[in-house]
């Protein structure tokens, strides 16, 4: 039961519509909100600064970084007290955290007391760094963080009904059961979409899912569609037919990822909702 979720936010745009999101699933599931601005140690310390006031020519001056830490930490409260506002306005019991780390590591630390994280797809330094379809950051917590990821789009459109991408994979039995859950506290209804060019392969993962669906109390649904997975399961998301797409994350060997790109990285790259990620 998810009743504790983690926001990492950064003031952009973006991180306020994962703040929207959350308050909208709070409000569902009875949850809290954690928010967290992460003191970037990269920015406070710095070969990143250094780096570029050598190129200039103009080396720091004394009392630069802890300027540099100053000015970070009132730009974190600043933000972080718009972040309460919004959940007191909301009615959503909420606490907050400004500590001093790298970004992914302290949000997967932080996320060891929640049950959900909830974060932007692209945050206010997502170019800087770390690169990749998805974005470092995003895929360091998904990938090691232990609890679902649900990384929001740019916009925020109310939550009706789910979709769960369903390949037979542990990842996707774990998103299976996630969906089903949620669904349950929710009301949302689900629809479990099997890709498979195979007939068979396609006609036996609908059974399985049937399987499981039948222990639980939830409203799903099963649509097989033939074609590329990754394809398939974009085109499905942009026509509409679902506000929340629930997957299990990173299925693919790193090697392969590296060469050709994960379904996951895309999925979430191209969606228009959010993308909720289980491993």
């Amino acid at each position: 039961m998810i009743k504790k979720i983690l926001i990492p936010i950064d003031g952009s745009p973006n991180s306020f519509t994962a703040l929207e999101y959350g308050i909208y699933i709070a409000r569902k599931l009875e949850a809290s909100l954690n928010g967290l601005y992460v003191l970037d140690v990269n920015l406070i310390q710095g070969p990143m600064l250094t780096d570029i006031s050598g190129s200039v020519g103009m080396p720091p001056y004394d009392g630069f970084f802890e300027a540099i830490e100053t000015s970070l930490k009132e730009k974190a409260d600043f933000i972080l007290k718009d972040f309460s506002a919004r959940c007191q306005q909301a009615r959503i019991n909420c606490e907050v955290k400004s500590p001093i780390g790298k970004i992914s590591q302290t949000i997967i630390e932080e996320a060891q007391s929640a049950d959900m994280i909830l974060m932007a797809k692209k945050g206010e330094h997502f170019h800087l760094k770390e690169g990749g379809l998805l974005g470092s950051v995003a895929e360091a917590v998904v990938r090691n963080a232990g609890k679902p990821v649900m990384v929001t789009p740019e916009n925020f459109v109310e939550i009706e009904s789910m979709g769960i991408a369903y390949d037979g994979s542990e990842p996707a039995k774990k998103a299976l059961e996630l969906a089903l859950n949620l669904s349950v506290n929710t009301a949302w209804p689900v629809t479990a979409v099997i890709i498979s060019t195979d007939p068979q392969k396609a006609s036996a993962r609908a059974q399985e899912t049937e399987n499981i669906i039948d222990s639980n109390d939830a409203d799903c649904a099963i649509i097989t569609l033939p074609g590329k997975e990754t394809e398939e399961l974009i085109n499905y998301i942009k026509e509409g037919a679902v506000e929340l797409m629930v997957m299990g994350a990173f299925g693919h060997n790193r090697l392969r990822t590296l060469f050709m790109g994960s379904t996951t990285s895309q999925v979430i790259q191209k969606s228009p909702v959010p993308v909720l990620l289980t491993r």
